[in-house]
């Protein structure tokens, strides 16, 4: 039983200053190795929106590598999980997913360096009877779910129960028939579920702007996106107990803070590795936020 708590991403400008320091600014190939420092895992989102070459594969492995034990969990491209599953290509898709599995997920299993792979699934699909039930299990069919540990977030409020207040129950018992795990959220997009579906365990922390989640920020907006969001303490000491029942019941949590917006990822990771007890190196983040442009001079 382990709880592994990283970042989504650490390529971001604006954590220079504020958790990279000012000597890294123009060193972005040192970034991950100084992000590994602190965290034992990240979870890379580019593979979202284009799948990796053989050389970007390499290039993660040779830097993980240099801290035993770090583990990158990587999402399934859009390709496969916005456009042929929606279009019920079966065979593209499956190639599309195997091909990922050749290029991404075994060379990083194989050196010891993967943690888990998410599927993101599109705010579009939605459970609609047993074809969408059956899109899913074509989609885990097509990967090798017994030896790689997935993943499944579900963006469509259609995919919870009567109380949406959990996963309804054909949902869960698809993810536990092929073992993937069902990822617990918080943010504005998807309730907090409960059920484990799987030995292993995923969450995703994405902030919680609700105001703008779904719309395009004001122009005298301080926040520069939609993840820029501080959880306050308050707000993780409730997710506690929570966790350590996740940690207890299964072999790995990964816990992985999305609301990257000037670092305040890092900032909230930190905070709940000691909130669950787990030893990491010190480090001070500064976040200073902007307040809105009508704010200054009150």
């Amino acid at each position: 039983m382990a709880a592994l708590i990283g970042c989504s991403g650490w390529s971001y400008d604006d954590w220079v200053d504020r958790f990279y320091p000012s000597e890294l600014a123009k060193k972005k190939g040192e970034w991950l190795g100084y992000y590994s420092r602190f965290f034992p895992t990240v979870e890379i989102n580019s593979t979202f929106y284009r799948v990796p070459n053989e050389f970007m594969v390499k290039s993660w492995i040779e830097r993980g590598k240099q801290k035993p034990g770090f583990q990158f969990s990587v999402k399934l491209p859009q390709l496969v999980t916005h456009e042929s599953i929606l279009k019920a290509e079966g065979e593209k898709a499956a190639a599309q997913a195997s091909s990922f599995e050749d290029i991404c997920v075994r060379p990083l299993a194989d050196e010891g360096l993967l943690g888990s792979v998410l599927v993101q699934l599109s705010p579009y699909f939605k459970l609609e009877g047993r074809e969408s039930l059956g899109k899913l299990r074509t989609l885990f069919q097509m990967l090798h779910t017994d030896v790689y540990d997935y993943a499944v977030e579900f963006r469509h409020r259609s995919w919870l129960n009567e109380k949406h207040n959990e996963l309804a129950a054909d949902a869960l018992e698809t993810l536990q028939e092929f073992g993937v795990a069902n990822v617990i959220v918080d943010g504005p997009g998807f309730p907090m579920t409960r059920s484990l579906t799987a030995k292993h365990a995923y969450i995703r922390f994405h902030g919680r702007n609700y105001d703008i989640w779904y719309k395009d920020e004001a122009d005298d907006d301080y926040r520069i996106n939609r993840y820029d969001f501080l959880y306050t303490l308050d707000q993780l000491e409730v997710w506690k107990p929570r966790l350590q029942e996740v940690v207890a019941n299964s072999t790995t949590a990964r816990i992985y803070f999305n609301n990257h917006g000037r670092a305040k990822a890092v900032k909230n990771a930190f905070q709940m590795m000691d909130l669950l007890s787990i030893a990491h190196e010190a480090k001070d983040v500064d976040i200073q936020d902007q307040k809105k442009l009508g704010e200054f001079g009150t």
